[in-house]
């Protein structure tokens, strides 16, 4: 998503300034002479009184500025700034990005590390909300026009609106204000679908519900969203749909859920964030497992490299085999389908440490499960018996856990395992020393929340 956010900050650094760029009192002047002229009902009735009007309000946006262009060096600047000096500089940091900060008396530029214009941000504009007042006046100018003689002009003016919205809407995002980053990138797809532009910019409406996403406004993000999928722009293999799905998970709204994700495996099958959606509403809602094993089935073609596709497969059929606990046969079909999916794991990727936690956790809860019921037996014999399905399963989790302490890389993870691997070898340390010192080793882990 964040692609298209970098792809329009790159369109934004080829801009140069507009040419002829007037100073801010001289585009305040031609701002309220325009205005008077908008008031006069003559001169309100012809087409060339508001399109003055509207280049007017874009004069004046872009008078702080002056000539300065995005990728400019603070060398090149310096000359061109001429007598107008900075008040400050500072080191400042923006989404996680450095920039120098040097501030004048009406805007501030940020420069990257390469020491390039990156960022004009007008702190006092000339007239505020100056790309509004000029989109209004576009349109008015398009109302007057009868003989479309303007036409061309008023293209070109919605089309530049557009285009500084969509540098705003960047700008507030990378300040990190996703709710006027939304707005901004509303208002430029509004822009540019408005006649006779008519030219909808679908990345800037697909980035305002992305932003409002981000935002956790979900209402305004559905609205974009909606409007993407009404205009058949779903970004990237679908992904429109797996975030509406998610926005009405997030409003309670879970019937359109499942119906939103199909629709769009409908039309993007190999949306790896669409099937995991849906394998995660047939999970949490305890439907169809046909339906999962199909939907994962086809998540591998896609990506026949992805583990965790396996360890979820792992997992459904353990959850299959605890909701059949009263069907042994049934069960252990369950239990054996869930090693063979878990096994699976590694030989798809070896450092994948959650195919052997996912097989180690299974057979502990179910050495548990046997306890539980041994607890329950009075006859000695069935007892017995329990008790050695019980170890038998200890056992089975011992060298899974093994594994993926062994490959691991994240330590708080081991100590979490080293957790299991201790009960583990505490039950056997009656059976000799390497099940002692395994015990020892653990428990010492565990302990010091250290892992080795």
């Amino acid at each position: 998503m964040k692609r298209i956010l970098i792809a329009l900050a790159l369109l934004a650094a080829v801009q140069v300034a507009d040419a002829q760029v007037k100073s801010p009192a001289a585009a305040a002047k031609a701002v309220t002479s325009a205005e008077a002229a908008s008031k006069d009902a003559k001169k309100a009735a012809k087409v060339a009184t508001w399109v003055k009007l509207a280049q007017s309000y874009m004069d004046a946006y872009n008078a702080p500025a002056g000539n300065a262009w995005i990728g400019a060096t603070a060398q090149e600047l310096s000359l061109l700034m001429g007598s107008e000096k900075p008040v400050s500089e500072t080191q400042v940091e923006l989404n996680g990005t450095p920039y120098l900060k040097v501030s004048y008396s009406n805007k501030d530029f940020y420069y990257g590390q390469d020491l390039k214009l990156a960022m004009i941000i007008v702190t006092q504009p000339v007239v505020e909300d100056a790309l509004a007042k000029s989109f209004e006046a576009w349109k008015k100018a398009y109302e007057v026009d009868a003989k479309q003689s303007k036409v061309k002009d008023i293209n070109a003016g919605l089309a530049s609106i557009a285009q500084k919205y969509v540098g705003d809407a960047y700008n507030a995002y990378q300040f990190g204000d996703l709710a006027k980053a939304s707005k901004l990138f509303a208002a430029a797809a509004e822009v540019s679908a408005t006649a006779p532009y008519s030219n909808l910019d679908k990345d800037a409406l697909y980035n305002a519900g992305f932003t409002a996403w981000m935002a956790k406004d979900y209402a305004g993000a559905q609205k974009y969203f909606e409007e993407c999928v009404a205009n058949e722009y779903y970004y990237d293999d679908g992904e429109v749909f797996a975030k509406l799905a998610d926005i009405h998970k997030n409003l309670g709204n879970g019937e359109k859920v499942v119906v939103i994700l199909e629709e769009g495996f409908s039309k993007f099958p190999q949306s790896q964030s669409i099937l995991i959606g849906l394998i995660n509403y047939y999970l949490e809602n305890k439907q169809d497992p046909a339906r999962l094993f199909e939907l994962i089935d086809l998540a591998k073609q896609n990506e026949p490299n992805n583990a965790s596709l396996y360890y979820v497969e792992g997992n459904i059929y353990n959850e299959l085999r605890q909701a059949t606990k009263d069907d042994e046969a049934k069960a252990a079909e369950y239990l054996a389908k869930a090693v063979e999916a878990y096994d699976a794991c590694e030989g798809v990727n070896a450092a994948y440490e959650f195919g052997h936690i996912g097989k180690g956790v299974m057979f502990y809860n179910y050495a548990i499960e046997i306890q539980e019921k041994a607890n329950l037996e009075f006859d000695d014999k069935k007892y017995m018996a329990l008790v050695e399905q019980f170890e038998e399963a200890l056992m089975n989790a011992l060298e899974p856990f093994e594994k993926a302490y062994a490959v691991s890389a994240d330590s708080n993870l081991k100590v979490s395992i080293a957790e299991y691997l201790k009960n583990i070898y505490y039950r056997f340390v009656s059976k000799g020393g390497e099940y002692e010192a395994g015990y020892n080793k653990y428990n010492e882990i565990v302990k010091t929340g250290v892992a080795q």
